[in-house]
């Protein structure tokens, strides 16, 4: 069951420093307890410097509040896009940071189990800004229950092993990160079909091809990097490790030729529902904010205020409850901001903040 939620841009009034406030309804969260509580474990464990970081956890009687670090620089499409020069080492260099950050992941047994473009959002608008993993709802930590055979993820990047439902593994993070260096590179999905069970088929025989003239003036060298990464037995698939020491990667075999006007007009013909076609563009961490995946898909609501306040103690605390459970007034920390101060004419929803109380917890006890 699919759960809608609210990002608001926030101010911390003492810091001035900007948030973004991931408002969740717990209506929508009812009989998915579990999910949300693996997300915020996930984000609770993790701090990397290309992953979009959880800084506090709020609630009210009938919301779940995340503060969530601020990525202001957009969509990795967009970005593209808007430039007017764009090399294989440029792609390169976006996929060194993935790699960089999934590998942390893995290292601390955590599996995205959702890596897409639409994931990875630039920290500023920056030229030089780096690129931030965001959405850990899908994730798994390694260890913490079942072995992972849940069919889960987003079609067109999904492992064969998946598609399969046989057991999978933190393989299935670098067979996505090869579809998107895929993407990177031509501006079109390595697999595609109208008809999913065909789509299914395609991707389940890892059947794909570096189609001319698209990659005619691709390297050699990316081709096999793309190759090693895709590579249809997970035992014999690159580890994150494996594919940082390639030299695509590591090395200086990447092409610095503009390959800008073919990839970007390639996107814009096979991603057109991406978010720069919607009326609404606000920053990237909004648009991608807006929505918490919480296994397959169903509609929801949102709401266009914040909910009246609680001081009902839902989760509780560990070590001296007097010490740790305190009840914080959120308008004392956070002063809600208007997006358009971020991007002009954009605009969202602002409501009054509730009184909610300061969440300290112990993951067991959540909701």
């Amino acid at each position: 069951i699919g759960a809608f939620s609210e990002v608001m841009l926030a101010e911390e009034k003492r810091t001035r420093k900007l948030v973004a406030i991931k408002c969740i309804p717990k209506k929508a969260l009812e009989g998915k307890e579990n999910s949300i509580e693996n997300e915020i474990a996930v984000l609770h464990k993790i701090k990397h410097a290309n992953i979009v970081s959880l800084e506090d956890i709020f609630e009210s009687k009938s919301h779940l509040y995340l503060v969530m670090q601020l990525v202001s620089g957009g969509e990795l499409f967009d970005r593209i896009v808007e430039k007017g020069f764009y090399t294989e080492k440029d792609a390169s260099k976006l996929i060194q940071q993935i790699l960089d950050a999934v590998k942390y992941l893995h290292d601390m047994g955590i599996v995205h189990r959702d890596l897409k473009p639409e994931n990875l959002l630039y920290y500023s608008m920056d030229e030089e800004s780096k690129i931030m993993i965001s959405d850990f709802g899908l994730s798994k930590i390694e260890g913490s229950g079942s072995v992972m055979s849940t069919a889960c993820g987003t079609p067109g990047y999904v492992a064969p092993e998946v598609l399969a439902q046989k057991p999978y593994s933190k393989a299935v993070d670098c067979w996505s990160i090869g579809v998107i260096a895929y993407i990177l590179l031509c501006g079109y999905p390595p697999f595609y079909d109208e008809n999913d069970a065909k789509l299914f088929e395609q991707i389940l025989k890892a059947e794909y091809e570096f189609d001319s003239p698209y990659w005619d003036d691709i390297s050699e060298s990316a081709k096999d990097f793309i190759v090693h990464l895709m590579e249809k037995d997970p035992s014999q698939r690159y580890t994150c490790e494996q594919a940082l020491q390639h030299p695509w990667i590591a090395g200086d075999t990447a092409l610095d030729k503009n390959i800008h006007e073919s990839v970007s007009a390639q996107i814009k013909k096979n991603f057109a529902k991406s978010k720069w076609k919607q009326a609404f563009n606000a920053t990237a961490v909004v648009r991608h904010m807006r929505r918490l995946q919480l296994g397959t898909s169903q509609e929801g609501q949102t709401q266009s205020t914040l909910p009246s306040p609680c001081h009902g103690h839902l989760l509780l605390p560990e070590g001296d409850e007097e010490e740790s459970c305190q009840y914080l007034n959120m308008s004392h920390l956070y002063l809600p901001l208007p997006v358009s101060l971020l991007i002009q004419n954009a605009t969202v929803a602002v409501g009054m903040w509730p009184d909610l109380m300061h969440i300290h917890f112990r993951f067991g006890d959540i909701l």
